[in-house]
């Protein structure tokens, strides 16, 4: 009996300890087990859980209760991926894949595991950014070859003909010339995506740089926004290239100040978190590398339109009159080129992009910048 029981218990220590949702639902549909992180992803204890039936957790009509019924006629386990799982009580843009099997040793019985797609579909959207990186980049090497030779003898032509012309017509010699330098200023900006030389890292203070990035924000374009902090202070250095690191939150924050526009009460929160468990794979080979620092810019202004997050970082994609588009994009290439990953959230009371990168290891150096941020 004390065998059994510590079977049991070592049972549920085991399924407690697997990080996604679990349930075990009966002959007549109800919750018969739920483990710790069903009952978080339901916001109930399993207590309440077991009072419950599958059809009453899932929404109306959802695939997950179809899934459980042909496993149960089958006796075969079955997968379907990117349900909506969605409801009130879940909430919204809860995606996951499903992993149902019936239970042998409990006939009737089917347990169910529901497999949220969130960090999933984040590390996919990553690896688009990067191809669309990738093809700006190849963009970027030809436009420099082919545009920007011709474009400064048209410009020199310009420059001729406006001293023989009139002054009438003066005027079209010097738009010439202004939309010939706006073209090559548009090239040079493409032409830092075609740079592929290897990234000079070092052990990065990341609340070093947001300090610079706030105080330059607070002298120019977001003035008139409050800019909070939400630090953690404990945070192990970043390895990074610090110039790097200040062109990518530069612009993030100029495009929070931008977003909110002189609306009252806008605000801006920077944010820096530890976030243990997160690892992805590093294309090409077998490793895996640990992503446990969050960087988040956050603001309050409209959001961003729900057909743009998809392809918010892709090349040429933005909502200002004037935009290039270029921005976004060259914030996912170097925070990719730091094997990193970035996100967007966005709702109509603001938006937060999240950053994802590696910690350096190193202690003796993470030392060392502690005593330099402290002299």
């Amino acid at each position: 009996m004390n065998s059994l029981k510590s079977a049991s218990e070592l049972s549920t220590i085991l399924l407690d300890s697997i990080p996604h949702p679990i349930l075990l639902i009966g002959p007549e549909g109800q919750v018969a087990y739920a483990n710790m992180h069903a009952e978080n992803f339901f916001r109930s204890s399993a207590s309440v859980l077991a009072r419950e039936t599958l059809s009453q957790l899932i929404p109306f009509g959802s695939p997950v209760l179809t899934l459980v019924e042909q496993v149960r006629d089958r006796g075969a386990p079955m997968s379907e991926y990117r349900v909506d799982v969605s409801s009130p009580r879940i909430g919204v843009e809860k995606v996951v894949d499903l992993y149902v099997s019936p239970a042998a040793e409990m006939p009737g019985h089917i347990s169910v595991m529901l497999q949220e797609r969130s960090m999933a579909e984040k590390i996919e959207r990553q690896m688009t950014y990067r191809g669309a990186a990738r093809s700006v980049t190849g963009l970027a090497a030809m436009l420099a070859h082919e545009i920007k030779n011709p474009l400064s003898g048209i410009r020199g032509a310009a420059q001729l003909l406006e001293m023989a012309v009139s002054d009438e017509d003066r005027s079209l010699t010097r738009l010439i010339t202004e939309e010939t330098d706006r073209i090559v200023a548009l090239v040079d900006r493409m032409e830092v995506f075609s740079d592929e030389r290897p990234i000079e890292r070092t052990p990065v203070n990341i609340h070093v740089v947001l300090d610079r990035v706030k105080a330059i924000a607070q002298n120019g374009f977001a003035r008139h926004i409050k800019i909070s902090e939400n630090y953690d202070p404990s945070l192990p250095p970043v390895f990074a290239n610090r110039d790097q690191l200040v062109q990518i939150f530069l612009n993030l924050i100029k495009n929070a100040a931008e977003a909110i526009g002189n609306r009252a009460g806008g605000e801006i929160i920077l944010s820096t978190a530890f976030k243990s468990g997160i690892r992805v794979s590093v294309p090409g080979t077998t490793d895996r590398v640990s992503l446990p620092l969050e960087f988040c810019v956050q603001d309050n202004g409209p959001g961003v339109p729900s057909d743009l997050i998809p392809i918010l970082f892709d090349p040429f994609v933005t909502t200002k009159t004037n935009g290039s588009g270029l921005g976004l994009a060259l914030v996912a290439k170097i925070v990719g080129d730091h094997g990193g990953v970035i996100e967007c959230d966005s709702t109509s009371r603001g938006t937060t992009f999240r950053i994802l990168l590696p910690a350096f290891k190193g202690k003796a150096a993470a030392m060392r910048l502690d005593n330099e941020d402290m002299q």
